[in-house]
């Protein structure tokens, strides 16, 4: 961020949000000012259909030359007209490893977060994300469904699995999941793949005697897609361009990913990428994991309705 500022005299002004439904209640309470917006898919789908965005003019854009094709053109935004590929995570298991290894537990399915026999001993050293879509896409995963399966019966399973598995979690947990996993209090959690990352790097430094990893289940898992896009109420969408056009080039696009562990669709970035990091498959899966992967799409008001009130259920049972 210096360097952008340096090289365009300019000061750059961060906010953070914790889930894409935060930053969409908060804008559509009227907050303005943001020239760039990082949604995943299914948020961007929802600014898209509220035309809160500003077209690209991506002649301006060189560097956009650089993302793979596989993450170009998505279902969200056909052709890229708003959007331009930043980084994506896995929505997966982290776990500690000398624990699993020495309760005999699987670490390749979702099972063992939604399974008594297995939950039985984990009870109260397991989290999952609150997060109503990131949880029940992960049971109807499990089930054998889509991720982005509607049928209204199905995701009746998808809840009844939750809510007999509950009681042996110690939590729904998205925000502290991470400093958990890494004093040891928590054993398994139902997290983001940067942040399992981020997890293990922490306990690497406190000096701790276990190590943290991840791995994406068998029955598949979500890919969260996050994307540059200009905000119609920015007031610098010239500056943003040349932004979104930095963070394309390979050097920039790369320190994000040595950073945060995050996943990284630009070719030219790989270059630049720690080796540990490229060859870890939770962050860069191979071919064959990739074919499970599933990115959300956004819901329709009733939908939202449905699954609103299942997920109140879920939190009162």
């Amino acid at each position: 961020m210096a360097r952008f500022e340096a090289r365009y005299k300019c000061r750059v002004v961060q906010d953070y949000y914790s889930d894409n439904e935060e930053m969409l209640a908060k804008l559509a309470a009227g907050a303005t000012g943001y020239d760039i917006i990082v949604p995943t898919g299914n948020a961007l789908e929802s600014l898209i259909r509220q035309k809160a965005l500003r077209p690209l003019d991506k002649s301006r854009l060189p560097n956009l030359k650089n993302i793979n094709p596989a993450y170009l053109d998505t279902p969200f935004d056909p052709g890229n007209r708003f959007s331009v590929p930043y980084a994506y995570t896995i929505t997966l298991l982290g776990y500690n490893v000398q624990k699993m290894r020495e309760l005999g537990l699987p670490t390749d399915t979702w099972a063992v977060i939604f399974e008594p026999k297995y939950l039985q001993r984990l009870k109260d050293r397991v989290t999952v994300l609150d997060s109503q879509r990131e949880l029940m896409a992960a049971a109807l995963k499990y089930l054998g469904y889509s991720a982005n399966d509607t049928d209204e019966a199905h995701w009746k399973q998808a809840r009844d699995l939750i809510i007999r598995a509950k009681p042996y979690w110690a939590a729904f947990n998205a925000s502290s999941y991470i400093k958990e996993l890494t004093v040891g209090d928590i054993w398994l959690v139902h997290g983001y793949s940067s942040d399992i990352f981020q997890a293990n790097l922490d306990a690497q430094h406190a000096g701790r005697k276990f190590a943290i990893a991840s791995s994406v289940p068998k029955e598949g898992a979500v890919l969260a897609l996050d994307s540059m896009v200009l905000h119609k109420s920015g007031p610098r969408p010239d500056l943003a361009l040349q932004f979104m056009d930095f963070m394309l080039e390979g050097r920039n696009s790369a320190e994000l990913t040595n950073l945060i562990g995050s996943g990284n669709p630009n070719l030219d970035a790989m270059r630049y990428i720690n080796p540990e990091i490229a060859r870890n498959p939770a962050i860069f899966p191979d071919a064959q994991h990739f074919k499970h992967l599933e990115m959300l799409r956004d819901l329709n008001r009733n939908q939202r309705r449905v699954l609103s009130r299942m997920w109140t259920e879920i939190k009162l049972r």
